[in-house]
């Protein structure tokens, strides 16, 4: 009896106290803005403040599958807007799966100016709830050396992915090469300065190293790991996992250019018919396809060019999309202009 006891003693301290193991403590996360989600393991949720220049991690406690029906919701921004208690003045900035249930969570805010962050959790019968951020286990890091506020302050934190057992981690910062990634260890300790990323940019026909990443991917080629960028106007750019030294200076490659004029907004990778495709969300370009079996041996573009590089296809059934996420291996889920949230087959 005795024993019984001390082992419930020890999972009631744990659970007062958070997830040990990851770093989590109880307490109450101070957002100032929630615009870029990515997911670990066990529902683990990060969030992505660029105003405060800080990365959360919350544990979500969602772990349990929430099943395989399509997730269909109509005009999601409005009821966002009525999860949180308001009519109208609600912008969603991101939206991921969950990979330990399959539940949908989406960053927003709420009010004019930086506004009011908030998480939402749409789950698969299509309720949307907005989620407590009182008295969660969680844990932040503080970014070191942001890019200042006015022109590149929102870009502080552009994109992040969960990488073996690694947060990478897209974004500005003020160092001479702005644009960096960093690679952060999970659990949280510190964050270092990031390595700086220069590329050509072949619709500009010239090296940068002010843009940030808008959207990525980590995609092994061959035996290496890559990160698969893309950029505004529009370059895909690889660029090797292992480079990424703390202040290191690396130069990506130039394996295909997009189209000028557009930005892309969401990235997957997903594998049908035994082959691995590449698929871009986009401003202007709508859905691109693009086999990643000529990414290895593609040629490095270097001077000024218009499309070029890696060939794709466009994906003229999907429109309007401003948010994309796998949702399993063979459906993807979208956002759209209008608002609605839909389950899509994948291409």
């Amino acid at each position: 009896m005795r024993t019984k006891l001390l082992v419930a003693a020890a999972v009631l301290a744990s659970a007062a106290v958070g997830r040990a193991d990851d770093g989590l403590t109880k307490g109450t996360p101070e957002l100032k803005s929630a615009t870029t989600l990515a997911f670990g393991p066990k529902g683990l949720l990060f969030v992505g403040d660029s105003a405060a220049a800080t990365i959360y991690a919350i544990d979500t406690g969602d772990t349990k599958s929430a099943g395989e029906k399509d997730l269909n919701v109509e005009k999601l921004d409005s009821k966002v807007a009525a999860a949180l208690g308001v009519t109208d003045g609600v912008r969603i900035t991101d939206m991921k799966v969950n990979p330990s249930s399959g539940n949908v969570y989406v960053s927003a805010t709420r009010g004019t100016g930086a506004g009011t962050p908030a998480l939402l959790k749409v789950a698969r019968d299509g309720t949307v709830s907005a989620v407590s951020l009182k008295d969660i286990p969680f844990a932040s890091v503080k970014i070191p050396n942001p890019s200042a506020g006015g022109k590149g302050g929102s870009a502080v934190i552009t994109q992040m992915a969960f990488v073996n057992g690694k947060l990478i981690v897209a974004g500005l910062s003020s160092e001479e090469f702005a644009s960096t990634l960093r690679v952060i260890p999970f659990p949280f300790k510190d964050a270092d300065k990031g390595a700086g990323i220069q590329i050509y940019h072949g619709a500009h026909g010239k090296l940068e190293t002010n843009a940030p990443i808008r959207t990525f991917v980590a995609y092994k080629i061959g035996k290496e790991d890559n990160i698969m960028a893309a950029y505004t106007c529009t370059p895909l750019v690889k660029i090797p996992l292992s480079d990424l030294k703390p202040g290191s200076k690396v130069k990506g490659t130039t394996i295909a250019e997009l189209g000028n004029g557009n930005q892309p907004l969401d990235m997957i990778v997903y594998t049908k018919g035994g082959k691995d495709y590449l698929l871009i969300a986009n401003t202007k370009h709508g859905i691109l396809k693009m086999p990643t079996t000529d990414f290895e041996k593609a040629e490095p573009i270097v001077a000024r060019t218009g499309v070029a590089g890696v060939k794709y296809e466009s994906i003229t059934e999907l429109k309007d999309v401003v948010q994309l996420d796998k949702l399993d291996a063979g459906r993807a889920i979208t956002l759209n202009k209008t608002g609605d949230l839909k389950t899509v087959l994948l291409p």
